[in-house]
């Protein structure tokens, strides 16, 4: 099935399962969500579990603040990460600290959804990737969903637990196809090894971790060694061990992001690796992330300024022949 089909059905289902379970988000009802992520859902549980909200992001995550700690199990769609900041208030003060700050007594069983990242020719206010900066909240759990598989599962997850949970997508994504093992036991906190390799450990997340892997078979006939991928899933809290077992094994890591370059949201794994597994690695680490400009609407600029297969390939080549990998 389709990655938007894989996310409608773990909706779908939740709701079915569970009646405090409500959609609220601009166009989630009768126009089926402006990536047909909650197409025909309104039909069968109405608009009082679909609800369409005005083009106000506040409220919209502020409401949903309230229903789950009224009782619903709220999913509250932004359209864009972009959009997402206009209700950061909601996600990160009142979202990410209630429950701490009542020590309990408070849960919060919601999720937030958006898709981030550069799509085609959306310009600068609609290619953000903002993963660095919730990732980096205390009590935010944080799901960056690459595959069709994990989707559904993760998502299925993220709206039947009792912690509020952000679940982020990307806008190229909706139509990838892939299968979906519905009695697959999947933990979405944990990392995945995509493909196993000995010479150098390759980690990403969402859309990039297809250019990777599309970018393997040149850097593997170059260099002559074997790449190991691995897809993050949870940015946090982040599964260090996997990425643990792979670095004894490999001694050398690349991490590869769309998200401008400083501060992004790989500096997180680079740092980590360099203060855990210091006596581990035969090489630097290389980042490879975009450009620390806003995203171009020109397309030639707008490929200019994030990672893409031929420029993922070309850097990891010559940093490995550069360090004798």
């Amino acid at each position: 099935m389709l990655y938007r089909e894989a996310l409608n059905k773990a909706i779908d289902e939740a709701m079915a399962a569970d009646e405090s379970v409500v959609v609220l988000g601009e166009d989630v009802g009768l126009y089926g969500g402006s990536y047909r992520v909650t197409e025909g859902l309104v039909a069968k549980y109405g608009e009082k579990r679909l609800i369409d909200t005005p083009i106000a992001e506040l409220s919209i995550v502020g409401n949903a603040v309230g229903m789950a700690i009224g009782g619903l199990r709220p999913v509250a769609e932004i359209m864009t990460a972009n959009f997402a900041l206009l209700a950061f208030d909601q996600i990160i003060n009142h979202m990410a600290k209630y429950r701490y700050m009542s020590a309990g007594k408070i849960t919060l069983p919601m999720v937030v959804r958006f898709p981030q990242g550069v799509s085609r020719q959306l310009a600068a206010q609609h290619s953000e990737n903002y993963e660095q900066m919730l990732a980096a909240v205390p009590g935010l759990s944080v799901f960056a969903a690459s595959d069709v598989n994990y989707a559904y599962h993760a998502l299925k997850y993220a709206i039947m637990s009792d912690d509020p949970i952000v679940f982020i997508e990307h806008e190229l994504l909706y139509n990838k196809k892939g299968d979906v093992d519905f009695d697959a036991d999947v933990d979405p906190f944990k990392a995945r090894v995509i493909k196993e390799g000995n010479d150098m450990t390759i980690v990403s997340y969402l859309k990039t971790l297809d250019d990777v892997m599309e970018a393997v078979p040149k850097i593997e006939e170059k260099l002559g060694k074997s790449c190991e991928v691995i897809d993050l899933c949870s940015l946090n809290p982040v599964d260090y061990a996997t990425l643990e077992a792979s670095l004894k094994k490999t001694s050398a890591i690349v991490v590869v992001e769309e998200d401008h370059k400083t501060g992004g949201f790989g500096a997180q794994i680079v740092s980590w690796a360099a203060e855990e597994m210091f006596y581990s690695l035969d090489a630097p680490p290389l980042r490879i992330a975009g450009a620390d400009v806003p995203i171009p609407y020109n397309r030639t600029l707008e490929l200019a300024s994030i990672p893409t297969v031929d420029k993922i390939a070309e850097q990891i080549i010559a940093w490995g022949e550069k360090n004798g990998l």
